[in-house]
């Protein structure tokens, strides 16, 4: 008798295929690779973003294109607060859900609501780093700071990405972060959600690491990219003077 599985499942598109919302993958009993780029309805499985199709054996998803930020726990998030509840700050974290971030959490201490009032310590437009600590689609996801390098941000420009070139700018064992931070000496940090803080020891340095993040975006599918990036950074120094005139 053959233990192989019998598929109960019809697929209508190639890997790699470029797809768009609404369009029907599959139909059937497939296990979704990436919830929530691909969703079911009813039999049918069902891109809800521009991407490109990825099946692996019994499995069907979509690599987003064009993305927003799905909450994951673990995640690392810099997030702006939008609004000062009484017990607990509402923060954007470029997702569909606001995240959530208690006085305990940030206090680290027991907080009573009648004796103090948040916006003493975190104000709507502050920024935080943080670390998605829940979050199970039933409620807001649940942010903490408890951790080494998370907490308000008092310095440092935000550069806004799509989500989904994060793993790109990041690089295969920070490959690119590596080019990133090493040609400009630049401290950067890179959230899931696509925000990026980088701070830099001139304004020069600045530009240039911003222009290269923004290269990487447009071009997270091409190949060769890494070496590319490098060459485009020490070419901007050169333009810009930063090195090779003898500009300290």
């Amino acid at each position: 008798m053959s233990n192989k599985k019998e598929k109960t499942y019809k697929i209508y598109v190639n890997n790699r295929d470029l797809v768009t919302p609404g369009d029907v993958l599959a139909q059937g009993d497939i296990e979704l690779l990436n919830f929530p780029y691909v969703v079911r309805e009813d039999d049918k499985v069902v891109s809800t973003v521009v991407g490109l199709v990825e099946i692996q054996d019994d499995k069907i998803g979509v690599i987003p294109l064009e993305g927003f930020y799905y909450p994951k726990e673990g995640d690392l998030v810099i997030g702006i607060v939008d609004e000062v509840g009484i017990t607990h700050w509402e923060v954007n974290i470029r997702a569909p859900y606001k995240g959530i971030l208690t006085a305990n959490d940030f206090l680290g201490r027991p907080f009573n609501p009648a004796q103090e009032d948040l916006s003493k310590y975190l104000s709507p437009g502050d920024v935080i780093i943080a670390k998605v600590e829940s979050f199970d689609r039933t409620r807001d996801p649940i942010l903490t700071v408890r951790g080494k390098d998370l907490g308000k941000v008092t310095e440092g420009t935000i550069v806004e990405v799509d989500p989904s070139r994060v793993p790109r700018i990041i690089g295969k064992k920070r490959s690119m972060l590596n080019v990133l931070t090493g040609e400009t000496g630049c401290d950067v940090i890179v959230a899931q959600n696509g925000r990026i803080l980088i701070r830099c020891p001139s304004e020069e340095l600045e530009a240039i690491l911003i222009l290269a993040v923004k290269k990487i975006e447009r071009e997270a599918h091409t190949t060769g990219l890494t070496e590319r990036i490098r060459e485009f950074i020490i070419e901007q120094k050169i333009l810009r003077g930063v090195i090779g005139s003898g500009k300290k």
